[in-house]
C-alpha cells in the first residue's frame, strides 16, 4: 500500500516515485541517479511525510551528487525565497521576458479610459502590449484566485478602451510563482486572459520557460546561505549572471577566497539553457 504524503495545500495523496524521478530528470539528473534517489527517499517515508520534506531529502542527495543539477531542482523553492516585498519577483520576470525577446519595463503607471493603473511589468513585442500582474507568494500552498484575474481583466478592458481602433493589440497576463485556483483558470480561459504559473500553460510553464533560457535567480544557488542571498537581493542582484558581472557584490556580503570561487563555479554550471544540458 502506498504511503500517503501531505501536500502544501493540506491535502494528502499517495507517494508516486515516478513523479519524483521525472522532476529530478527535468532538472538534469541522469535516469539512474534519479531512480536511486527516489528509491532512497521512498524507503525513508512514513505516512504524513510532507512534500516539502520529500523535496528536502531528494535535494540533499542530489546536491551531494550533482550540485549544478540540484540548483535547478531547487528552482521552485528559490522563487519562494524572493522575500515579502515581491519586488525581486517583478524584476526577475522582466529579465525572463527580455531573454525571450520582449521589451520590458517594471513598476509603470499607465492611463486607462477611466483611471490610472499601477502595472507590475509592461511588455512589448510585435506590436502587442501586454500588461502583467505579478502575484508573488512566499509559501507553496498559496494560490492566486478568481478575484485577482477579475481585476486584471477589468484593467485590460479599461486600457484597451484608449485603443479602440485596435484593442486586440492590448493584452493582459497574470504570473504567479505558485498555482491558480480552478475558478481562476476557468474564468481566464473564457475571458482570454493569459496565465503563467508553475503548472500553466502546459508546455510553456514558468519552470519550462526559465529552464529554456537558463535564467536562474541567485536564490537557487546551493553554495549561498539565506543571509547571503538576502544581502545580494538587497543590492538588486537578482540573477546568477549578475554575480559574474559584479563580483564585488560577493565581497560586500562577506564572501571571498575559496567560498566565493565555489559560488562562481556553481553559477557557471547552473546558467546553461536546458537545451544545452547533457
Amino acid at each position: 500500500m502506498s504511503v500517503l504524503v501531505a501536500k502544501a495545500d493540506g491535502t494528502e495523496e499517495p507517494f508516486n516515485p515516478e513523479k519524483l524521478v521525472a522532476s529530478l530528470m527535468r532538472a538534469g539528473a541522469e535516469h539512474g541517479l534519479a531512480r536511486d534517489i527516489a528509491r532512497a527517499v521512498e524507503a525513508s517515508l512514513v505516512s504524513g511525510t510532507t512534500t516539502h520534506e520529500i523535496y528536502r531529502r531528494a535535494f540533499a542527495k542530489l546536491r551531494d551528487a550533482r550540485r549544478g543539477v540540484a540548483a535547478r531542482y531547487s528552482l521552485k523553492r528559490a522563487l519562494l525565497e524572493f522575500g515579502p516585498s515581491g519586488f525581486p519577483f517583478e524584476a526577475y520576470l522582466a529579465e525572463l521576458f527580455r531573454a525571450e525577446g520582449y521589451a520590458a519595463k517594471t513598476d509603470q503607471i499607465v492611463r486607462g479610459k477611466c483611471v490610472e493603473h499601477e502595472v507590475d511589468v509592461v511588455l512589448q513585442k510585435g506590436g502587442i502590449t501586454t500588461y502583467v500582474e505579478a502575484k508573488f507568494h512566499n509559501a507553496a500552498g498559496f494560490k492566486t484566485d478568481l478575484k485577482t484575474v477579475l481585476y486584471v481583466q477589468a484593467r485590460v478592458e479599461d486600457l484597451a478602451r484608449l485603443h479602440s481602433d485596435n484593442p486586440g493589440n492590448i493584452r493582459g497576463m497574470v504570473v504567479t510563482n505558485t498555482k491558480f485556483t480552478s475558478r481562476a483558470l476557468e474564468y481566464a480561459s473564457c475571458a482570454g486572459l493569459e496565465l503563467l504559473s508553475w503548472e500553466e500553460p502546459r508546455g510553456r510553464t514558468l519552470q519550462e520557460r526559465i529552464d529554456a533560457v537558463g535564467l536562474y535567480p541567485i536564490t537557487a544557488l546551493t553554495t549561498l546561505g539565506r543571509r547571503e542571498k538576502m544581502a545580494l537581493l538587497s543590492q538588486k542582484i537578482v540573477l546568477c549572471t549578475d554575480i559574474t558581472k559584479n563580483t564585488r557584490a560577493l565581497a560586500a556580503t562577506g564572501l571571498s577566497g575559496g567560498k566565493a570561487d565555489r559560488v562562481l563555479e556553481e553559477v557557471g554550471s547552473l546558467c546553461v539553457p536546458a537545451k544545452h544540458i547533457e
